[in-house]
């Protein structure tokens, strides 16, 4: 007889940044919410996009010891280092748990050097707050894995705001892990996202859409989020929205107010504005 799953969404709340480039109507840069799923059996426990920063991690950590399982496996959806980074600090304390991801997810990880974290990721989070130990993930052999009799599936999404990216389906609990495939009323990341990836997008979000969830993880999702699949067409919204109003914008600053008008309440607008920059990349450089 199958065990039933348990699942707790952990959510490492907004945190300021060191990035100084603002808009006018902001004083800090906060980076979003970041939701880490853990999955767990009587025995076993699956973590999913383990956080960034040494403090969010330990955070994490400490809820996985608190549940009594052993942890086995760490899964990333995509190679963003707010996804992933935080899998070494589990490792210290579940060191047989090993930690995967759709193999070009994981050569994506892999890819970063420590010149290219030192030059995104040290400046907006100095003081020693970016882990100096990483753990890339490995590459999973197929696409599925197992917790006490409960298939997990990795489904391939392709491009969304990142490229290679993921999601993880948990059939029996009709639950689906959409990593950043959906963002849940925070300000979608947009700065590797032109047109052709915010159609790649669309095309990500109507396969999470064919998995008929009844639950899904936004990977950056507002306090208190119940995981209403409807966060899926909100997501698309965003994107439509995004497509209607850059053509008719002439500048970073009126795409990002326009932007602001249709989402006032959105979570994390500094995330809008970073997206707005690199829309315009002219004025940035100029």
């Amino acid at each position: 007889m199958t065990a039933d799953l348990h699942v707790h969404v952990h959510l490492s709340p907004s945190i300021p940044t060191a990035v100084t480039d603002l808009p006018p109507d902001l004083d800090v840069r906060v980076w979003s919410p970041i939701a880490t799923t853990l999955l767990g059996g009587e025995r076993e426990a699956v973590v999913v996009d383990p956080p960034l920063t040494v403090a969010q991690s330990a955070s994490v950590v400490e809820r996985v010891l608190a549940w009594g399982r052993e942890l086995t496996t760490i899964y990333v959806t995509h190679a963003h280092g707010d996804h992933w980074f935080g899998a070494a600090a589990l490792l210290e304390h579940f060191p047989a748990a090993r930690v995967v991801a759709l193999p070009a997810v994981a050569e994506a990880a892999r890819r970063q050097s420590p010149e290219d974290i030192a030059a995104f990721w040290e400046p907006r989070f100095p003081g020693g707050q970016i882990p100096t130990t990483l753990t890339p993930p490995e590459p999973l052999d197929g696409e599925e894995f197992d917790l006490e009799g409960h298939e997990l599936v990795a489904v391939p999404l392709g491009h969304t705001d990142t490229d290679h990216t993921s999601a993880l389906h948990v059939p029996s609990l009709g639950l689906v892990v959409a990593g950043d495939a959906v963002y849940d009323d925070v300000h979608l990341y947009l700065a590797e996202s032109d047109g052709g990836g915010r159609r790649a997008w669309r095309d990500a979000l109507d396969v999470v859409g064919t998995l008929h969830p009844t639950t899904v993880v936004a990977g950056h999702q507002r306090p208190g989020s119940t995981g209403n699949p409807t966060a899926i067409d909100a997501t698309r919204r965003y994107l439509d929205d995004v497509e209607d109003l850059l053509p008719r914008t002439s500048s970073a600053l009126g795409f990002y107010r326009a932007m602001r008008a249709r989402h006032p309440d959105r979570v994390n607008p500094g995330a809008l504005w970073g997206s707005a920059r690199a829309a315009f990349p002219a004025e940035v450089t100029a």
